[in-house]
């Protein structure tokens, strides 16, 4: 049976996919150095003789023993509060380790796949986002640390491409959700349930009228699988179409909860993309693959997980060695 190599295989949408490849009966390795990671994500795995954990930082030199068939690299910091906290290591992830991580394929022979992002494009001109569409993105900004990291991790994997004849596959994925999220992490539906579920006002950023397109995990995982099985070398939007603003957002939060939350309004912060919603053309052609579940069940699904946390979860700030990581 063929054997794959997760990175970030301890994130959100890392141990969701670790989930999917034991389920197709794959041999996973995962890797993850956990300093956005959680293990309780990927704690039901290890017990399964198919599963094997790696904890290593893939911005250093990476050695697996063995064969591996195909590698997915999902190892970055993907929430505002991380990449501002460890800009340095952001940047690194998405180059050195993308490096390191297509030199393994090289040396494996391995299919890779790697984890780009909507933010490639910015704050867009173009809506809905198009693959075509290059982007708006300031390299300067507080959010370039992430942005460029995705921007230069997609042409360093095209560069294997078509020099080393590497097999590659590039996902652009937009605003995904659904159990195993951090309340924590800045991102605005974990923060709005947070928030209702402690018993605070919910803050949204800005006047309300910015979008954003959500789509549920197992979705996104299906869409993953997909482009990795395909015969597609070009980057490919993965995400819901289903656009919605913030502001009706907040209010759908607050009908799911049964909360009585005012909404509050904070200032816009630096950068932030006033728009997003994927054009999935791309995917239906070539993958045969749209999204199947609907936003008001995947809510339901995602906020009876997070009711299952204990009020220590709700309340508790990350504590991560940021600091540490700053000053390598």
């Amino acid at each position: 049976m063929a054997r794959v190599l997760i990175t970030g295989a301890a994130g959100f949408l890392g141990s969701h996919l670790c989930d999917r490849f034991i389920k197709e009966g794959f041999d996973v390795v995962g890797m993850d150095n956990l300093i956005t990671g959680d293990l309780k994500n990927i704690e039901h795995l290890f017990p399964l003789p198919k599963f094997e954990f790696y904890n290593h930082d893939v911005s250093k030199y990476i050695h697996v023993p063995g064969e591996i068939d195909y590698i997915l690299h999902f190892a970055s910091p993907a929430s505002p509060i991380d990449y501002l906290k460890i800009p340095i290591q952001t940047l690194k992830v998405g180059s050195l380790g993308t490096h390191n991580c297509l030199g393994l394929a090289k040396e494996k022979g391995a299919r890779i796949i790697v984890a780009s992002t909507s933010e490639v494009y910015g704050d867009p001109h173009v809506h809905p986002q198009i693959e075509s569409y290059w982007g708006n993105v300031n390299p300067v900004g507080p959010r370039g640390v992430y942005d460029e990291a995705k921007r230069f991790q997609e042409a360093i994997t095209m560069a294997y491409h078509t020099f080393h004849g590497l097999e590659t596959r590039i996902v652009r994925i937009f605003n995904t959700y659904g159990p195993r999220m951090r309340l924590n992490d800045g991102r605005v539906l974990p923060a709005f349930i947070g928030q209702a579920l402690r018993g605070e006002d919910l803050t949204i950023f800005g006047d309300g009228s910015q979008t954003r397109s959500f789509c549920y995990v197992d979705d996104l995982v299906e869409g993953i699988y997909r482009l990795l099985m395909s015969d597609y070398a070009q980057p490919v939007n993965i995400g819901n179409p289903d656009e919605i603003t913030i502001k009706d957002f907040a209010e759908e939060i607050i009908k799911l909860t049964q909360t009585n939350q005012k909404v509050v309004y904070k200032e816009l912060p630096t950068d932030d993309p006033k728009q997003r919603r994927p054009d999935i053309t791309l995917a239906r052609e070539i993958l045969g693959w749209e999204p199947k579940v609907h936003r008001s069940e995947g809510l339901k699904i995602t906020y009876d997980y997070f009711k299952t946390l204990s009020l220590d979860d709700l309340n508790k700030i990350e504590h991560k060695n940021f600091e540490s990581y700053n000053k390598k």
